[in-house]
């Protein structure tokens, strides 16, 4: 081979491989000036959608992101043109006016580490949370006569306790989605119950007064030592009630008793008779701490209704005679 037609070919290697290196950096001139950016997409039902993207063309953006419209939808900008300054494409119905605002961000360059944050991996947890049971309050009207109302606690309430299982998404360490899978209560609430109670019976000045027939009357805190003592002796039930205060409406006419006093209280009262004067358990029923058929028993007997005639009792077991509400009935001394 001749010495041009070698140098010929050499001549003919570069230049091809001179057009190859400027195919290439061209290429990679191209590649580095693609620009990425931030393109909000609101569809007619009001949702809006952030996407990243490096294409330009609506068209193209929709296809990209699968959304198709519909025959009764429209798009700002049309699909035959490209995004606008706003970054923002509307799809709204035919017959919907779009304002575009003016003011929505514009395209910025976005770094790689932003584009992968919106493809981070979505984590689950399960999540059991305690939540609180309201407790409700229960008024009951037990009251009896025409006397004075007044509002007594009987119960106090208390809150239950709900444990609600959640399964909550995160994204980038954010919640993201929240949806409750399970419900137990693990504490019932308890109710708050009020009584609605009648004060006092007919007051004389304050002080005990005895009446013709067998009929008392008393102040609201003498009636109130009148049941706290009452229900100390027997509150198992009215009929048990009313035979206790029926033995001290009793001794206020025998012969044999009737130096204890000349009232029920002061039967009551007198030493080594009845509880008063042997402990102080019926300290703790005052304020109206005993049951309603209690006081209810107090009243008939101060107005003079007796289911018995004796004038003494035991607790059954240490005595014989007649069996009332758990206490043993007699007329020995």
């Amino acid at each position: 081979m001749k010495n041009d037609d070698k140098a010929s070919i050499s001549l003919k290697k570069i230049v091809c491989i001179s057009i190859i290196l400027i195919f290439l950096l061209g290429v990679g001139v191209m590649a580095g000036n693609v620009k990425v950016n931030n393109v909000k997409i609101v569809l007619s039902s009001g949702y809006e959608m952030d996407v990243v993207t490096t294409k330009t063309s609506v068209k193209e953006i929709l296809d990209e992101n699968h959304i198709v419209l519909l025959e009764d939808e429209k798009v700002t900008p049309d699909t035959s043109e490209n995004l606008s300054d706003n970054n923002t494409i509307i799809i709204s119905k035919e017959n919907e006016e779009v304002e575009v605002s003016e003011n929505v961000e514009k395209s910025s360059d976005v770094t790689t580490e932003e584009i992968l944050d919106n493809y981070s991996k979505i984590t689950e947890k399960i999540v059991v949370e305690k939540e609180t049971i309201p407790y409700e309050t229960i008024t009951k009207d037990v009251t009896t006569g025409s006397g004075t109302k007044q509002d007594r606690v009987v119960q106090e309430g208390k809150n239950g306790i709900r444990e609600v299982t959640y399964k909550i998404k995160y994204q980038n360490g954010k919640e993201i989605e929240k949806t409750k899978i399970d419900s137990k209560v693990v504490k019932e609430p308890v109710d708050k119950i009020i009584e609605i109670r009648t004060r006092q019976i007919t007051t004389r000045g304050g002080s005990r007064t005895t009446y013709n027939g067998g009929k008392w009357s008393y102040s609201a805190s003498e009636l109130d030592l009148l049941c706290a003592i009452t229900a100390q002796e027997c509150s198992s039930s009215y009929t048990g009630a009313l035979a206790v205060i029926t033995t001290a409406c009793n001794r206020t006419v025998s012969s044999s008793w009737k130096r204890y006093g000349s009232d029920p209280l002061s039967q009551y009262m007198a030493p080594s008779q009845f509880c008063y004067s042997i402990d102080n358990h019926w300290r703790k029923r005052l304020n109206g701490n005993y049951p309603s058929y209690v006081k209810q028993a107090v009243l008939d007997a101060l107005n003079g209704k007796r289911n018995h005639t004796y004038l003494s009792f035991r607790a059954a077991g240490y005595h014989s005679g007649e069996i009332i509400g758990g206490n043993v009935y007699f007329n020995s001394l």
